[in-house]
């Protein structure tokens, strides 16, 4: 039988995307940790965050996938009443999230119940499926309350790439919304683009 960690005294989070590199809480401590029948995927249109009602960007959700495995941090919060608000403020802005909660699969035969926010498929912002490179030109272009969609993009993959953890669409989006960033300014640069 796996140890299991988390319970009333205490809250872990399930970070997978913005979360790994940007808790906005105190965190006592991390652990990198798998969650199973789920996966990351740029699926949530956003019309706050990293973009806006006229231009929306993409953010990562979790979606429901059986037999999928999705990797991430496992963060506990110094303060837990004080972050589960913070959390439920930045991560339930649009009703597009529930929040979920589950155990995650850590190291060392290491089980750890947790909090997370699961993409709602029955909402408007869920995107269903959206081809990459559909998706790398949304990101490109997008800007929210936060920032451009593509900082997101880039920070979330370097954070997980700081934990080690691999994921190909992540890094294909990158140099794709790269390519076409530079394609852009490029265009602009020799009058051949639109304004």
């Amino acid at each position: 039988m796996a140890n299991v960690i988390g319970g009333d005294d205490e809250l872990w989070i399930f970070a997978y995307g913005s979360l790994v590199w940007n808790p906005g809480i105190d965190v006592a401590e991390t652990r990198r940790a798998t969650l199973v029948d789920f996966r990351r995927r740029f699926c949530m249109w956003s019309i706050h965050h990293r973009g806006s009602e006229e231009n929306p960007g993409l953010v990562l959700a979790l979606e429901p996938a059986a037999g999928a495995t999705c990797s991430g941090l496992a963060i506990r919060a110094s303060d837990p009443a004080a972050a589960l608000e913070t959390l439920r403020e930045r991560e339930l802005v649009s009703a597009a999230y529930v929040e979920e909660n589950v155990t995650l699969l850590g190291e060392d035969d290491l089980a750890i119940r947790a909090t997370t926010y699961v993409i709602r498929t029955d909402h408007a912002q869920y995107t269903g499926e959206l081809p990459l490179e559909r998706q790398a030109e949304v990101i490109a272009r997008a800007i929210g309350g936060r920032g451009p969609n593509h900082e997101y993009l880039t920070r979330t993959a370097a954070g997980l790439h700081d934990l080690e953890i691999g994921d190909a669409d992540l890094d294909w989006l990158v140099t794709r919304v790269q390519q076409i960033r530079e394609g852009a300014c490029a265009a602009l640069v020799d009058g051949s683009g639109e304004s």
